[in-house]
């Protein structure tokens, strides 16, 4: 059931962050429905339905939100909704009719979460962006790479899903529990430069400090230092190595045969060298051999696998941490909970009339259906 279990969600479709954010509270037992285009939008990489993982475990709603009749639709699920996520730039949802002040007025204990890259206002608000542009902007992305390269360029992992989906169900669970004691909704504003500028507490603390430069590639998690960075074996596969603290990187010495280094750990002008022998090291046995000398070693170690490789990893699969749905292999919903547990997510099924009622059941009576139907509102 998950402890989501009751909690109704309207998603108005997007790309990227809105759905992961809408995706993570279905998992977790929230009943959400997806109110999509009646005609394909164009937008983001197109794929199977089947394999577009981040619209499981939700119904989807073909509208054409340019009909009144339709927008009058949305907002009778509304009224009977705990929260709306909305993704458009700023201003769209307004012109549509679906923005919060008449979603508010239908719904006052509403919680209306709305995902942007640059936020609802500022002087980059109009402007379009990716995920990459607002890691860019927030320092992130001149922070990620190895020294006297460029910018490593990361998959959309940072902004899209970190800085914006993360945030946005963290505000949307905070407006939540608010309203319980206020009896009002609110609007959950979730940027995704914010976000990722949240994400930057840490460095810009270390940066203020002067335990941190602006060259990237030098400093201690960034792959300057030898015990914090990821090496090739001799089958041209990757290990990684994360021995901040001196036990640990005295074990992975010690599996090395390189204990000469442990006294110089944090002087900064022996990394080079010391990341050298370990490569030069490291670059003598396959991954698989590494594997075994650092099995059990307190060191901080672990292999470099692909997206096909982890979820055969030993570890993983006791976990559980991945599961198949409908032959394809993904992530299980997460965290987990001692007590309410989540059920195993559906997968992705597109709208089909003939379940008019059972999608639309928890929102809308059958009168309400039958007259959407009736009007050609719905398919």
């Amino acid at each position: 059931m998950g402890p989501l279990n009751g909690l109704k969600v309207v998603e108005l479709a997007g790309i990227g962050p809105g759905p992961m954010a809408a995706m993570l509270l279905a998992d977790l037992g929230a009943s959400v429905i997806r109110v999509d285009r009646k005609e394909p939008s164009g937008l983001g990489v197109p794929r199977p339905p089947r394999f577009d993982l981040l619209l499981r475990n939700r119904p989807v709603l073909p509208l054409d939100l340019k009909q009144p009749a339709a927008v009058e639709l949305v907002l009778d699920l509304v009224a009977r909704s705990d929260v709306l996520i909305e993704g458009y730039r700023p201003g769209v949802a307004e012109r549509l009719g679906l923005g919060p002040e008449t979603c508010l007025a239908r719904n006052p204990r509403l919680v209306y979460g709305r995902i942007t890259g640059w936020g609802q206002d500022g002087p980059l608000a109009q402007a379009p962006g990716h995920d990459l542009n607002y890691i860019a902007l927030t320092g992130a992305l001149h922070a990620i790479g190895r020294a006297g390269q460029a910018p490593a360029v990361p998959i959309n992992l940072i902004g899209d899903f970190g800085g914006g989906s993360l945030y946005l169900v963290l505000g949307v669970l905070a407006a939540l529990h608010e309203m319980k004691s206020s009896g009002q909704g609110q609007v959950v504003d979730a940027a995704m430069v914010d976000g990722v500028a949240s994400l930057m507490t840490q460095p810009q603390g270390s940066m203020a400090a002067g335990l941190m430069s602006n060259e990237r590639g030098t400093n201690a998690t960034d792959s300057g230092a030898p015990f914090y960075d990821v090496y090739a074996c001799a089958d041209g596969r990757w290990i990684s190595i994360a021995a901040v603290e001196r036990k640990f990187y005295a074990e992975v010495l010690r599996v090395l045969e390189l204990d000469s280094l442990l006294p110089e750990q944090w002087n900064k002008a022996t990394w080079p060298a010391a990341k050298a022998l370990i490569a030069a090291k490291v670059a003598r046995r396959t991954r698989a051999q590494w594997c075994e000398a650092f099995e059990g070693v307190d060191a901080c170690f672990a292999p470099v696998l692909t997206l096909d490789e982890a979820p055969r990893h030993p570890h993983l699969g006791a976990r559980g941490t991945y599961i198949e749905i409908d032959g394809v292999t993904q992530p299980a919903p997460a965290p987990r909970f001692s007590r309410s547990h989540p059920d195993t997510p559906a997968p992705h099924r597109p709208w089909d009339p003939g379940q008019a009622f059972e999608t639309l059941g928890p929102w809308l009576d059958d009168t309400a259906i039958r007259a959407a139907l009736a009007a050609g509102v719905v398919a």
